[in-house]
């Protein structure tokens, strides 16, 4: 007798074209327990650990405006760190400090790193096309540079999470994140990629135009001029982080990482690893990663503002940045950012229970009160 099956709930396309693991009534498991979910990933941890030692400042807790995004519903751990030290940590009733989370596009940071590391030794050329590199890609990238891709600043027919049947959705199922629909073969991210289309790839909206694919290009890129693959590059920035757990990040069948979106971490080594930045690329035991004065530049950078200006918020290198702070939002709710001339990290993980799980005016008034306490 055959024992017949059934479609894994998590991954089953439901209400709203979103898999059931991100439906607002499971997304808090969803987020929390992403690193389990998905159906391909890997896993890497560091040999030496950052250790962190508790110099609380309560008065942190204490300001009105940490206070209410602590006390939101949808809130999971908040993190202060400076140096070597934990000014303030909290975390909700159903979370703590060792447990992963899904911190989504703040995973895009990485590239900063592995960009940087790869201009620097002349790897790769900013102002270099992206064909060169990747004489494969399709109408979307091919005559696009590495600059205005790293920058979010070109036009194609890729949308985003925003509209629940743009082309997000699709890519999705590339990366195990979504059963493919009946009858259709499993794709991957790079022959994703090959599919982006363009007519005209000029940015001419006067704000950056934030598009995941753009980082997959990035990786993609990195990967090809340097000749290992991405893991590799992966393995260094957790090794020179000191991270305490693991760092999971989701791949496609082929084994390529997610690198806009994948990687789940605790709130202390999302800490310790944004502390690289504040850092400017120095990490444990004088192993380095990224570049120093490429860091700099992603905050000099002039970029693009995003559509909402009013947050003196611009798209540099693959971060946010307001010419002090490095940092970058996750989708649902989460941030982290860096600030160098402070030496402070702060980390917000949440899981918005939205429609979209997304909310321009939170994200913009969340990465403010951050960037207030890191600046002190």
């Amino acid at each position: 007798m055959t024992l017949v099956s059934i479609p894994n709930p998590d991954l089953v396309t439901a209400a709203d074209n979103k898999p059931g693991w991100s439906l607002p009534d499971h997304r808090r498991h969803g987020w929390h327990n992403l690193h389990r979910i998905a159906r391909y990933s890997l896993s890497f941890r560091a040999p030496s650990v950052l250790p962190l030692i508790k110099l609380v400042d309560w008065t942190i807790g204490d300001r009105p405006e940490v206070a209410r995004f602590l006390a939101m519903p949808h809130f999971s751990a908040f993190v202060v760190v400076k140096g070597n030290h934990i000014l303030y940590e909290a975390y909700a009733p159903d979370f703590g400090p060792e447990r992963p989370h899904a911190i989504m596009s703040i995973t895009k940071t990485t590239l900063n790193l592995m960009l940087g590391r790869a201009v620097a030794d002349g790897l790769v050329d900013l102002d270099e096309r992206v064909g060169t590199y990747l004489p494969e890609i399709g109408t979307g990238y091919a005559d696009a540079t590495v600059r205005d891709v790293a920058d979010m600043n070109v036009v194609n027919d890729y949308a985003g999470i925003s509209d629940p049947h743009s082309t997000w959705w699709a890519m999705e199922g590339a990366v195990g994140w979504r059963l493919p629909p009946e009858g259709e073969k499993e794709g991957t991210i790079r022959s994703y990629l090959c599919g982006v289309a363009s007519d005209d790839i000029v940015n001419r909206t006067g704000h950056a135009l934030y598009k995941d694919t753009n980082s997959e290009i990035i990786g993609w890129i990195i990967e090809r001029a340097s000749g290992r693959p991405l893991r590799e590059w992966l393995i260094e920035i957790v090794e020179a982080a000191g991270l305490e757990g693991c760092f999971h990040i989701t791949c496609d069948r082929e084994g390529v990482p997610l690198v806009d979106g994948g990687a789940c971490l605790s709130a202390r080594d999302l800490a310790r690893y944004g502390l690289l930045f504040a850092r400017k690329g120095e990490g444990v035991d004088g192993r380095r990663v990224g570049d120093a004065a490429f860091i700099e530049e992603t905050r000099r950078n002039p970029g693009l503002f995003l559509p909402e200006p009013h947050y003196s918020k611009r798209y540099s290198r693959q971060t946010y940045t307001d010419g002090t702070y490095i940092g970058h939002g996750g989708w649902g709710g989460s941030y982290m950012l860096a600030n160098p001339d402070t030496g402070t990290v702060v980390v917000y993980l949440g899981v918005l229970e939205t429609k979209s799980a997304h909310d321009i005016d939170f994200s913009g008034q969340l990465a403010q009160m951050m960037a207030t306490i890191a600046a002190e």
